[in-house]
């Protein structure tokens, strides 16, 4: 059975229907309960978590299971480990904060199937929590290996998708578990059905005018979601290093600024298609420009057609953020997905802030915003903004791709 969005919106819309398990409908008491989290979170180099967003985001489903008097075995990857036993990768750091957030022992194995999982979990009570190590230690689990997902479902009586950030692969923990339950068995949790709802309002629920915020390096990894948004929003505005592969592409003067030559041609094609779409599509019109990327550059402004050759723009400059802030406060829908400048350099981060900052405006006057994509979170969280919007998704790739309409494993498995 292929389930389009639009199949996944009606069966959203009946969900907490007999016909349909929630997890608040669900008494996990005398239960196990294997959930599928995303803890893939930033560490510093003391192995200490850097960012405990994706965490806390977890909580409510976790703290649902426990008090109903089952047994949370959570199970996650950190990076890309591919397949090797990475000490620094080790998800050991984020069982401690979890224990601390929760205000409750995490207990946590270095394995995350086999005898000794096993023997840790009989040994666990009702109510108690368990972190199963890094499951990318495993190359079994990126390849959605069958046999790694049935040892995984061998420890539960009871699945849990909770983790969006993760519902675009074909994972062994996050689509092939699930044939190892039956429908009563296997659910979505709080935040995963949380996600949905808040990427159903934009996309499927907006109110005009809709503004999407689409920033990053490279036009190639979001040509879909690019000209599938032109089919939705009436403002388009576009931001990050893949606005110069645009002003390349329209013959004006980057300097030393990052661009796709390969993709000028698609350039030229999204900007064509806006304008049969009647789309206003926002470039920035100046910029400002480092004489390297660091965060000690020298600065000079400049229009963004008319970059100084040697010089690269890192963000956009008082102009283009008037411009785009104009088109921001009097949207009524706002999706943000990518950063406009290199905001982790205090010199290129005000272009990103002003954004954020028009956002927050606009959503206080009562325009509904979705933030998501990892570095857009983080530069929220850099700017203390993350209570400003009406939600923050926890998915970037995931995010990208419902977007698009692609189908999304991950969710697939939980309505099949």
């Amino acid at each position: 059975m292929k389930l389009s969005n639009k199949d996944l919106k009606i069966i959203f819309s009946n969900f907490g229907k007999k016909k349909m398990n929630t997890i608040s409908n669900y008494s996990f008491a005398g239960k196990k309960a294997i959930i599928r989290v995303d803890f893939n979170v930033p560490l510093t180099e003391e192995g200490k978590v850097a960012d405990d967003t994706r965490i806390r985001y977890a909580l409510p489903t976790i703290e649902k299971v426990i008090k109903d008097g089952g047994i949370a075995i959570l199970m996650s990857h950190l990076g890309r480990p591919k397949g090797k036993r990475i000490e620094k990768l080790s998800l050991r750091p984020v069982a401690e904060h979890l224990s601390e957030l929760i205000n409750k022992k995490v207990y946590f194995v270095n394995d995350s199937i086999g005898e000794k999982v096993e023997k840790t979990i009989a040994e666990l009570k009702p109510g108690d929590i368990l972190l199963l190590e890094n499951l990318r230690f495993y190359k079994e689990e990126t390849e959605g290996n069958e046999e790694f997902a049935r040892k995984l479902a061998s420890l539960a009586d009871v699945y849990i998708n909770d983790a969006f950030g993760t519902a675009h692969r074909a994972h062994a923990s996050t689509s092939i578990i699930a044939k190892f339950f039956d429908k009563e068995n296997k659910m979505f949790g709080f935040l995963m059905e949380k996600e949905i709802e808040a990427l159903n309002k934009v996309m499927k629920e907006k109110q005009k005018p809709f503004t999407a915020i689409i920033g990053g390096a490279k036009i190639s990894t979001k040509i879909g979601v690019i000209k599938s948004l032109l089919q939705k929003v009436d403002n388009l505005i576009i931001g990050g290093a893949m606005t110069f592969t645009f002003i390349k592409a329209q013959g004006g003067n980057i300097g030393a600024s990052l661009y796709e030559q390969d993709m000028l041609a698609v350039a030229q094609e999204i900007l064509s298609l806006a304008q049969e779409l009647n789309v206003n599509l926002i470039l920035p019109i100046d910029s400002l420009n480092g004489d390297k990327f660091a965060s000690d550059a020298m600065i000079t402004m400049s229009d963004i057609d008319k970059i100084p050759n040697g010089w690269m723009g890192l963000d956009i400059g008082p102009k283009s953020i008037k411009k785009f802030g104009e088109a921001i406060l009097q949207s009524k829908t706002i999706l943000w997905n990518g950063p406009v400048g290199v905001f982790e350099f205090e010199k290129f981060a005000n272009g990103t802030k002003a954004i954020g900052q028009y956002i927050a405006q606009a959503t206080e006057k009562g325009a509904y915003s979705l933030i998501g994509g990892g570095d857009t979170l983080s530069a929220v969280n850099k700017f203390n903004m993350a209570d400003k919007f009406s939600y923050i998704s926890t998915g970037g790739g995931a995010l990208l791709e419902y977007i698009e309409g692609k189908e999304l494993p991950g969710i697939k498995a939980i309505l099949e």
